[in-house]
C-alpha cells in the first residue's frame, strides 16, 4: 500500500504537479522536503529519478526537458543544496526549457535565528526565473474561512508557476515551508477541490496565448523586405523542426537572401552558410562592406560565432528584425523591429507577402563558400595530428539520426567548422555558455530518447563535470568522446592569456586522465594517442552493448593552437 504525505500542503503540490501533465520528479535526497519525496515516490503517474549532486541533478533535469520540450520537476532539501541548482536554472532560462524548481523550506519563524541548514530562500532566482511561488503552510487543522483563503492562495500560486512554465518555456521556482513532523504518512490522497474561480483567475492571468499579426501590419515590412537586394537571415539554436528546415528551404529559393546557419540551428541545405567563421574569417573591409545586410532577420536561440556578431556590431544593416515569442534579442546592437510570435507562424504569414528579387548576393557568397571548402578539406589531408584533425574523424564517424551534445568552449567551435551528418540533432548549452553542466545534461538528454548519444566533450569541460557519472540512469548507447589536450585550449588559441605572464591560471593545464573514473563508475574506457588509434578505435565505439562507454583522445597541446591558426591561414 503506498504511503502518502500527512501534510496537505505536500499533497497539494504532488496533485498539482499531476494534474499539469508532469511525469518526472529528479530527487536529490534530504530531510525538509521528505513530505515531497514520499509524495512523489508513491505517486503512479511520477517517475521519480534520485540523482545525489544539486548542480548534476538539475542540468540532468535541463538534459530531459530539453529533448521532450515539457516541464521536468527537481526537488531539494532546504539550505544550501538549493543554490547547487542555480547554473542549471540560468541555463535553462535563457535556452527556453522548462524546469520546475521545487525547494523545502524551514518555516518563517526558524529563519536568521540561527537554525540548521537555512537560508534566505525565497527570491533567490528571481533575475532567471518567469515566476516564483513562495507558499505558506498553513498550522491549522481542519477548515474555515481563514484555511480556506490559504489554500487558494498556495493553489493559485503552483497553478501560475506550472502553467508559464508550459507557456513561456522556461524555469519556475515553487518554495514550500515544512514545520516537523515530517515523515508522517496517510494511505490515501486527500481530495482538493482545484476548481474555484479564484484559482483559474491567479492562472489565466499569465497566459500569453499566440495570435497571428494583423495583415496590415506585415505589410508594411514586407514591402521594406521586396526593396532590398541584401537580405541576410541568421538563424541561432534551434530545436530539430521539420516545418522550420522547409520554410527556409523555400526562402534559400530567393537570390537576394542570404541564409546562415550554426551547428546548433539543427537544418541544413546547400544553399546555406553553414560555417560562418570559415567564411569571414579570411575576409577584408571591402569584402565584409559587401556582405552588410540591408536587413538582418534573425530568430532562434543564441549565436555561437564571435566573427558574425562582430561583423554585424561593426557593419550594422539598415534594419534588423528578430522573431522570438516573448524576447527580444538585441544581439548586434541594431535591432529595429521585434515580431513577438514563433517563428513559423511568423513565416507562415510573411511568405504570401514577399517576392523574389534577382542579385547577386546570395551567389556571390555561395561561389566563396565552395572555394572555403576546397581549402577546408586540402588543409585536413595534411595537417598533423591534433584537435582539428581529431574533430574531423570523429564528426564523420558519428552514426547517422544519433543526438550529438557537444560541450561548450573549444569544442563546440571547432564542430562549427565542419558539416555535418543532416539526419544528427544537435544540441549544446549555449544560453549561458557554460562548461558546468555539459555532461549532465547529455546524460539527462540520452535518458529522455531512444537510440545513440554521442557526447563530445573537451577535458576541463568533463573533469570539472565528473559528478555527473554518478548517476544509475545512463543508457547504454550513450558514448562520450573526451578530446583531451591536457588543459583548456581555447586559451592558447585567444590572444590574450597566452601573451600574459599568468597563462597556467587561464589554461588550467593538468595531467588528468578518465580510466579511473570509468573504471568506478562502470564504463567502458578506450584510448587513442595518434590518428592510426584513433581510427582504429572508432571503427567499433558505437557498436559495444551492455555498458555506456567513454573514448579518450589525447591530443598535444603545444601543436594545436598553431594548427588552428594555420588552418584559417590556408583559408
Amino acid at each position: 500500500m503506498p504511503k502518502y504525505p500527512k501534510k496537505k500542503l505536500a499533497q497539494l503540490v504532488l496533485q498539482q504537479i499531476v494534474n499539469h501533465g508532469i511525469e518526472s520528479v529528479v530527487i536529490s535526497p534530504g530531510s525538509r522536503n521528505a513530505p515531497l519525496t514520499l509524495g512523489f515516490v508513491n505517486h503512479p503517474k511520477v517517475r521519480a529519478l534520485s540523482i545525489v549532486d544539486e548542480r548534476c541533478a538539475a542540468f540532468f533535469a535541463l538534459g530531459m526537458a530539453q529533448q521532450t520540450r515539457q516541464p521536468v520537476a527537481l526537488l531539494c532539501t532546504s539550505g544550501s543544496a538549493l543554490l547547487n541548482y542555480y547554473p542549471a536554472v540560468a541555463e535553462a532560462y535563457y535556452s527556453k526549457i522548462p524546469l520546475v524548481i521545487i525547494s523545502a523550506d524551514r518555516p518563517g519563524h526558524l529563519i536568521d535565528i540561527g537554525d540548521g541548514q537555512t537560508i534566505r530562500q525565497e527570491g533567490v532566482f528571481s533575475n532567471h526565473i518567469l515566476f516564483e511561488a513562495n507558499l505558506e503552510e498553513d498550522p491549522s487543522i481542519g477548515s474555515g474561512e481563514k484555511h480556506t483563503a490559504l489554500f487558494l492562495q498556495n493553489a493559485g500560486r503552483i497553478d501560475s508557476a506550472l502553467r508559464l512554465c508550459s507557456e513561456r518555456m522556461g524555469p519556475v521556482h515553487i518554495n514550500i515551508p515544512f514545520d516537523e513532523p515530517l515523515y508522517e504518512t496517510v494511505e490515501d490522497l486527500y481530495s482538493f477541490d482545484l476548481s474555484d474561480a479564484r484559482v483559474k483567475a491567479l492562472a489565466e492571468n499569465s497566459l500569453l496565448k499566440e495570435k497571428p499579426l494583423e495583415v496590415d501590419e506585415l505589410q508594411k515590412f514586407a514591402d521594406i523586405w521586396n526593396k532590398k537586394h541584401k537580405k541576410l537571415v541568421l538563424v541561432g539554436s534551434c530545436f530539430p523542426d521539420e516545418l522550420i528546415q522547409t520554410q527556409m528551404s523555400h526562402m534559400a529559393k530567393d537570390p537576394s537572401v542570404l541564409i546562415m546557419t550554426e551547428t546548433t540551428s539543427n537544418i541544413a541545405n546547400d544553399h546555406f552558410i553553414n560555417n560562418i567563421d570559415q567564411l569571414i574569417f579570411p575576409l577584408d573591409e571591402g569584402e565584409l562592406d559587401a556582405l552588410r545586410p540591408d536587413i538582418l532577420l534573425t530568430f532562434g536561440g543564441m549565436v555561437v560565432s564571435k566573427k558574425i556578431k562582430q561583423f554585424l556590431r561593426k557593419h550594422p544593416p539598415m534594419e534588423h528584425w528578430h522573431v522570438d515569442a516573448h524576447r527580444a534579442l538585441d544581439t548586434f546592437h541594431c535591432l529595429t523591429q521585434h515580431f513577438a510570435l514563433s517563428p513559423q507562424l511568423f513565416f507562415s504569414q510573411f511568405f504570401f507577402l514577399t517576392k523574389t528579387l534577382s542579385g547577386p548576393y546570395q551567389s556571390r557568397w555561395l561561389s566563396l563558400k565552395k572555394q572555403r571548402k576546397a581549402r577546408h578539406y586540402k588543409f585536413l589531408e595534411q595537417v598533423a595530428y591534433s584537435d582539428i584533425l581529431v574533430f574531423k574523424h570523429v564528426l564523420n564517424s558519428i552514426p547517422s539520426h544519433a543526438q550529438l551534445q557537444l560541450a561548450n568552449s573549444s569544442i563546440i567551435r571547432y564542430a562549427q567548422l565542419f558539416d555535418l551528418d543532416p539526419t544528427l540533432k544537435v544540441f549544446c548549452n549555449r544560453g549561458t555558455s557554460g562548461i558546468d553542466g555539459s555532461t549532465s545534461t547529455a546524460i539527462g538528454a540520452a535518458f529522455n530518447t531512444t537510440g545513440t548519444t554521442v557526447f563530445v566533450t573537451g577535458d576541463v569541460s568533463f573533469f570539472y563535470d565528473s559528478n555527473a557519472l554518478w548517476n544509475k540512469y545512463i543508457p547504454e548507447n550513450f558514448r562520450i568522446i573526451l578530446i583531451n589536450n591536457r588543459g583548456g585550449g581555447i586559451f592558447r588559441f585567444i590572444p590574450g592569456p597566452k601573451s600574459s605572464d599568468a597563462l597556467d591560471f587561464f589554461e588550467t593545464s593538468h595531467h588528468l586522465e578518465a580510466s579511473k573514473l570509468c573504471e568506478m563508475y562502470g564504463l567502458t574506457y578506450h584510448s587513442a594517442h595518434d590518428t592510426s588509434q584513433l581510427k582504429e578505435q572508432l571503427e567499433t565505439f558505437y557498436q559495444g552493448k551492455g555498458r555506456p562507454g567513454l573514448l579518450e583522445v589525447f591530443t598535444p597541446a603545444e601543436q594545436n593552437d598553431l594548427c588552428l591558426k594555420d588552418y584559417f591561414k590556408a583559408l
